[in-house]
């Protein structure tokens, strides 16, 4: 499997993601959306955007190594922070691209403020794409 990341001429410089990613050959797993749940379905970290980032990025990792994949792996994110805050935004942002899924971040992403996620006290969320290795 290869994956080329691309920041196109004429294009805004990023912090740390590429505009482009594109996997040359293979299959591709689309992850849910993975929540600040435990294993047990309780809500980890309630009002706590630092912890719960902490929560689904160890979910994530779960999702990905039940397929085989890696967060270098990963083609696409997008990540979802129910607040209207910059600073919140951009905390969480920072949290996910130093801990343990940072390669995840890399690649295509998006950084969503959002109103409400669905579940109650819920104030993280991260949506991933990943290329399957051979």
């Amino acid at each position: 499997m290869r994956i080329s990341r691309v920041q196109p001429d004429g294009l805004h410089a990023t912090p740390g993601y590429h505009h482009v990613t594109i996997v040359e050959e293979g299959r591709t797993a689309h992850l849910a959306g993975q929540c600040p749940l435990d294993a047990s379905g309780a809500l980890v970290g309630a009002d706590d955007p630092l912890a719960q980032a902490d929560q689904v990025a160890a979910n994530a990792l779960v999702a990905l190594a039940a397929v085989g994949a890696a967060p270098q792996d990963v083609v696409r994110s997008v990540v979802y922070v129910a607040s209207a805050d910059r600073a919140v935004l951009s905390a969480v942002w920072h949290r996910l691209n130093t801990g343990p899924v940072a390669e995840a971040f890399t690649t295509a992403s998006t950084l969503l403020g959002v109103t409400v996620l669905g579940f109650a006290g819920q104030l993280v969320e991260v949506d991933l794409t990943t290329a399957l290795p051979d």
